[in-house]
């Protein structure tokens, strides 16, 4: 076997890295790692998580699977590959939500087991469709009585504080969440927060006393010091977690009025004959192409999203930028259990590559890989509303997927006439012809079809093979 090369985003553990080899998913548990690992395993812990859900299967197998790396390994894990990777500055507020009431649960079932958690780290978490699921296994370890609990501070600046900004101060996490991917400290959002919020005892408790130790500690390490000081009973850390785990349940986005298109689905511009004819061309193209992993751009609520997944699509991920439609569609995600999964997506100003070495954290980019895209009421906005270029706009789509259907939607329409509203008109090759020219460069017309009057129209396309060679 030839070398084999570690994910970037497992570096931190020396217990174990993660590899990732022909589509398989691989965990060594190395020497520092084995006695915790196997008394976690005699509880029977991880199979009654794995059994529910909550945690990622795994299997063990043959070190020599990792080559050379698989050497000092004294253990090798298989987990199952997830479709998709995302991260908790992609997540809406109720998806980073239901990863904190995991993280929680998780824990809480821990303590049962005399096992306790590591850390509490928000990268531990993944989704599988709308369901959150713990993959760090090595983050489990012996509980030793009276310790208090390490992963308190990472918990609140990855889960509590970032929820805590919409829910007190009606400001998504997501920016600022990925210009600081260890999360918002109490320091930080301690300015935030108005008198009243610190009357509650959860805020006064898990942001004002913490930002006040840190305030007070010369150096992180002596607050650490400090904290490693104190005791907890057993009991206490349980209704630490069951408080925490009650409180964030109650919490809900400030910002509840409409946003800019979370009603879109309602109150656009299509009859229903016309709403019909789209999911119809969505349906006959899911159908066809069968795509396993389909990618919806501006998935808004999810009704397309949905019709593909009722035609044959496997697996999508849909992206938006409206919280208010994000939060629907999580929730008609939930509610239907559909193998859907909508993340925040500013497209003009996509996740990069970052972190350590700028690879940490993979970029959007980076992780495509999609069979088929959607890209639905899109381009108008990019092209008109961000000023980016028609052609790069194409390039950027077609790049993503083999094929795809894409909506032009023409100047005339009221939708496009609104972005023209309070600007000059400066967008002189907007128009389908150049849509088309640029497009065919690329691709081929599969089939096309008019949705809405002389205004809206969809393209399915199939790219070229050597476009991407």
């Amino acid at each position: 076997m030839g070398m084999t090369r570690p994910e970037a985003g497992s570096f931190r553990d020396p217990g174990g890295r993660v590899y990732v080899i022909d589509g398989h998913v691989y965990r060594s548990v190395m020497p520092a790692a084995v006695d915790d690992y196997e008394f976690v395993r005699s509880t029977g812990l991880i199979d009654k998580l794995c059994g529910n859900g909550q945690v990622i299967p795994e299997t063990t197998v043959d070190p020599g699977v990792l080559g050379i790396d698989g050497e000092g390994a004294r253990y090798v894990l298989e987990h199952p590959m997830l479709p998709f990777i995302s991260f908790p500055y992609e997540w809406s507020f109720p998806e980073l939500k239901a990863a904190a009431l995991l993280q929680l649960d998780v824990n809480l079932e821990a303590l049962e087991h005399g096992v306790t958690l590591s850390d509490a780290s928000a990268y531990n978490i993944q989704f599988a469709g709308p369901r959150p699921v713990f993959i760090d296994s090595l983050s489990f370890r012996r509980y030793r009585e009276g310790e208090f609990w390490m992963g308190h501070r990472q918990f609140c600046e990855q889960f509590v504080n970032p929820l805590l900004l919409r829910a007190l101060a009606g400001v998504p996490h997501n920016s600022w969440y990925r210009g600081a991917l260890e999360g918002i400290s109490a320091q930080e959002l301690r300015p935030l927060l108005r008198w009243s919020h610190k009357f509650s005892w959860n805020v006064l408790t898990h942001v004002v006393m913490q930002a006040r130790l840190q305030g007070r500690a010369t150096s992180q390490c002596s607050a650490e010091h400090r904290i490693r000081k104190q005791k907890l009973s057993r009991l206490a850390f349980r209704q630490m977690l069951r408080g925490l785990r009650k409180w964030i349940a109650r919490l809900e986005p400030a910002d509840t009025g409409k946003t800019v298109w979370a009603d879109y689905a309602g109150c656009n511009n299509y009859d229903s004959g016309e709403t019909e004819a789209k999911r119809d061309f969505i349906a006959d193209f899911a159908g066809s192409l069968q795509p396993a992993m389909l990618w919806d751009i501006g998935c808004n609520t999810g009704d397309y999203s949905r019709a593909a997944l009722e035609s044959g699509a496997e697996y999508v991920v849909g992206f938006d930028f409206d919280q208010g439609a994000l939060n629907l569609a999580y929730c008609r995600a939930i509610d239907e259990n559909l193998n859907f999964l909508p993340l925040y997506l500013d497209a003009a100003n996509q996740s990069p590559s970052q972190g350590w070495a700028q690879s940490e954290r993979s970029g959007l980019m980076q992780r495509a890989g999609a069979d088929g895209i959607l890209a639905l009421a899109v381009v108008h906005h990019l092209c008109i509303g961000r000023n980016i270029p028609l052609q790069e706009v194409i390039d950027w789509l077609v790049a993503m997927a083999p094929e795809g259907v894409i909506e032009f939607v023409q100047k005339s329409d009221p939708m496009v006439q609104s972005l023209l509203r309070l600007r000059e008109d400066i967008f002189d090759d907007y128009n389908e012809e150049t849509f088309l020219r640029h497009l065919g460069r690329k691709a081929s017309i599969v089939r096309s079809e008019t949705v809405s009057g002389a205004n809206r129209r969809l393209f399915w396309f199939r790219r070229d093979r050597d476009y991407l060679s």
